[in-house]
This record gives structure tokens, sequence and C-alpha cells, in this order.
């Protein structure tokens, strides 16, 4: 099942200098007679390449008549009389077999009449799914940090901690450790522990992570409260639950609502790394990929093997700024690779 997740506040920008008052623009100069030196930009140069059109016949309006990339495009745009005649006598083309992306469904099943298909209904989770991420998409400004992890100190105080509660009953996964990360390195960072809220931006005070968890046909973010205040094995446990129900699809509404945090895992299933989209109104979510063996280069400068995994936190730029969601993701870093620290 796919599961997902005070450093000082950065400081703001210094302010841009004021700019100069703009100067007029120059008169455009005529084309280029046969034969004369083209003066234009390497962009507007390479566009009219792209577009077919031919610079020599421009006028420019850039500084000392240089054609510059307005030029261009606006030469592509204007209607060319001998080619728009030419087009209203000419028949009308076939219709293209690709559809636009608001194509009706009859208008798209009609591209594979006589081929063999299946069609299915969508039901209300998939719908809300559909409905949710095209919002995130067309919505959200996604900007993407990369970092990798060591994971052999993690995986060695697991086996230890394991090995400690198999009495109780109790067996910590690595995403155990990733949820209290996440929920710890969001009480270091709080400024990342928000959301968007249309006109505002909510910063919540408890770390409230979600876990993305695969069922047919969908999927579920269940969300652990207060996940900052609860031990490994109360999260373990409370995950376990979660996931369990919701791959009945008897979680209640107040179980997968709300967060400020999300976490997607596909490790298991081999994925080295990916790019999650941000469930609204999160301001982030954490892509994490599979543990893998790889040569590194260790404290003394010899090369070694670690097993090292692959994080990428995706952020809402409305919500987070770079710097700070650098150090949100440092945080989380620097609790896995020091995990004993996360019981104190």
């Amino acid at each position: 099942a796919a599961a997902t997740a005070a450093a000082p506040s950065a400081a703001a920008a210094p302010a841009a200098p004021a700019a100069s008052p703009a100067a007029a623009p120059a008169p455009a100069k005529a084309p280029a007679k046969g034969g004369a030196r083209v003066i234009a930009s390497p962009l507007a140069r390479r566009l009219a390449r792209e577009k077919g059109v031919d610079i020599a016949t421009l006028a420019g309006s850039g500084p000392h008549g240089r054609i510059i990339k307005a030029d261009v495009e606006a030469a592509s745009v204007a209607p060319k009389p001998a080619a728009a005649a030419a087009a209203a006598a000419a028949p009308a083309p076939a219709p293209a077999a690709a559809m636009p992306a608001g194509a009706t469904a009859g208008a798209v099943a009609k591209l594979y009449e006589g081929r063999a298909y299946e069609e299915v209904t969508l039901d209300g989770m998939r719908r809300t799914i559909a409905a949710r991420l095209t919002e995130a998409k067309q919505t959200i400004p996604h900007f993407y940090l990369r970092r990798e992890v060591q994971l052999d100190a993690l995986m060695a105080f697991r086996a230890e901690l394991n090995a400690k509660l198999e009495a109780r009953g109790v067996k910590l996964s690595v995403n155990d450790f990733i949820i209290k990360a996440c929920a710890l390195a969001l009480q270091a960072v709080p400024d990342a522990n928000a959301v968007w809220a249309g006109d505002r931006i909510l910063r919540l005070k408890p770390s409230d992570v979600a876990v993305a968890v695969a069922i047919e046909g969908g999927l579920f973010t269940p969300v652990l409260k207060d996940a900052e205040t609860k031990s490994l094995s109360a999260l373990s446990a409370e995950m376990k639950d979660l996931a369990a129900r919701a791959r009945t699809r008897k979680l209640a509404p107040h179980e997968y609502q709300g967060g400020s945090f999300a976490i997607s895992n596909l490790g298991m299933f081999g994925i080295d790394n990916f790019d999650a989209v941000i469930n609204p109104p999160h301001g982030a979510i954490l892509a994490v990929g599979a543990g893998v063996k790889k040569p590194v280069v260790t404290a003394d400068g010899t090369i070694g093997v670690a097993t090292v995994m692959s994080m990428t936190l995706s952020v809402d730029h409305r919500v987070i700024d770079g710097a700070l969601g650098a150090n949100l993701l440092k945080a989380i870093i620097e609790n896995l690779e020091n995990p004993m620290a996360m019981l104190a």
C-alpha cells in the first residue's frame, strides 16, 4: 500500500533597487532591404525559425531598430493576405484524431469504435480524486526540493527496537520513523506547518500529518493528529489501524480531513524517486522512494556503501518559500539520520 509524509524563519529578501524611469521606446525601423544585415536578438532569431517567420521582412522595435521577440510574435499571428485567400479556397481539413482535454465522453468513445475496451464508471471517490488533483495542478504553484538520506543508522536502530518490542507484538516500519521525523520537523520549522486558506495562510500549532494509503480504485490520506506528541509505537499502531480501515472504506471524514502536510511512499514498489501532487489545502507533501545501496564518500574521505533513500518535497510556493522549504527538508533528513534523537 502506498503511504505518504524552530530553525529561525528565513529572513526577508532585501528590497530590490528602485527601477529607473523607463526610456521612451525607439521608433520601429523599416525592414532590411535585400542583402542588408538584419539586427535581431538571438531569441528573436530562434523564435522566427520555429514559427517560420522571415526575419528579414520585419521592422524592429528594439533599440536601434533591433528585432526582438515581440516583433516575431506579432508577425507570427498577423494575417497574411495571400495565405488567407488560399486558405479560404482550400477544402476544410479532416478533423484531427486527438481530442481536446475537455472532450465529452461520447466524443472520446467515438475514437475507439471497433476497438475492444471496458468502460469503468467513475464512483464518488474517483470523481473526488480527479477534481482535487486537477484543482491542485491548475491552482497550486508547485516547486520541488530533492535530497537523499542515509538510512543505515535508522535501520540498525529500528532492528534493535523491534527486537525489544517483539514481546509486545510491536513491529516498527521505516514509514513510522518517517512520520515521526516529519512531525518533529514541522515543530522545528513552524512557519512551514501551514495551509493555504484562499486569502490568508493558516499556521497550525500541532503536527497533523496525512499519510497516503492505496486502496482498490483509489486512495485515502488518513491524518495522524498531534503526531509530534506520540511515541513511535503509538504512531505505528494508529497508522496500521487507519490503513486497515481505509482499505475497507470505514474511515470517518474527520479521520482523513485536515492536516497541513502529507507523505506519499512508493518505495515499497521499487520506485527510486517521484514528484507527488500537493493535496489542497496542505502546504507540502513528501514523496519517499526506495532505500537502495549506493557508493558514498565517508567522513574520512574513503568510499563506502550506504543505504540511501531519495526524498522529494513538493511545496506550495504561496505558503512556503524556497529557503523555508529547504529548512523543513533539512530538519526531516537530520531526524532520520539521527533516529535516537527522535526519542528524546
